[in-house]
């Protein structure tokens, strides 16, 4: 099965394209995975990089459209105009291709390279949500995103709601993403293990996306939505 997927739920724009067989735990073949990461300090470069990452893609792979089996696009949780974006483009794409489409968890994805790596440790996924807020998840060891019920659902959590979902979950825990590192104080007190600050396990790959995508039932374009877990800051101004 031939996959193009993409994720802009946080600042990062990613992209992949990668062949694989449901249930795979790594794609059959080289695998294509594109990212732009804006400076720090500057806004997201979406609008302008993610049709021109997935050309790029596709040509690298020396696959055309044809040639694909289904688009998969990061649902979320994660920022309300990116999502948008993202989600409004895999729509698009898909209607005008005729392929099939399916939503992932931006948070699975996050865990997924962490829970093949360390599958004898429990995974913490968490996302900086910027108004001093995360969006977290969570997986005892042994089971992973894609495949097992979270024990911690996907949440957006104050720092001190953070800690309490840490307590709870065993010690040696390993928490990945930048809202580990943003709150890395608050999960070592409770036993989680966090990897330094540079560890690409705390960066969202979208070939997690196309893992995640083989296992799962396409839905009409329409039906795939963002899970953005709160309100955007224009909503939340209004009703102020």
């Amino acid at each position: 099965m031939r996959i193009l997927a993409f994720d802009t739920a946080t600042p990062a724009t990613v992209v992949a394209v990668a062949e694989l067989l449901p249930g795979a735990s790594a794609p059959d073949g080289p695998a294509v995975d594109l990212r732009d990461d804006p400076a720090p300090g500057t806004r997201p470069n979406h609008t302008r990089r993610l049709l021109e990452l997935i050309e790029q893609a596709l040509e690298r792979a020396g696959w055309s459209w044809d040639e694909l089996d289904r688009i998969a696009v990061g649902i979320g949780p994660g920022t309300f105009t990116g999502l948008r974006i993202g989600i409004a483009t895999a729509q698009a794409l898909a209607r005008s291709r005729g392929l099939p489409l399916v939503g992932t968890s931006t948070l699975q994805a996050l865990a997924l390279p962490a829970t093949a790596a360390r599958p004898d440790l429990g995974i913490l996924a968490v996302l900086d949500a910027r108004r001093n807020e995360a969006f977290a998840a969570g997986w005892d060891a042994g089971s992973g995103p894609g495949r097992d019920v979270a024990v911690l659902p996907p949440s957006v959590l104050s720092p001190d709601a953070l800690e309490k979902a840490a307590s709870q979950l065993a010690p040696g825990t390993l928490a990945v993403g930048d809202g580990a590192v943003k709150f890395a104080q608050n999960l070592r007190r409770f036993g989680l293990l966090i990897p330094p600050e540079d560890s690409e396990l705390h960066r969202i790959s979208a070939v997690s996306h196309c893992r995640l995508a083989a296992d799962l039932i396409p839905a009409e374009p329409a039906a795939v939505q963002p899970e953005y877990l709160r309100q955007p800051d224009a909503e939340i101004a209004r009703r102020t």
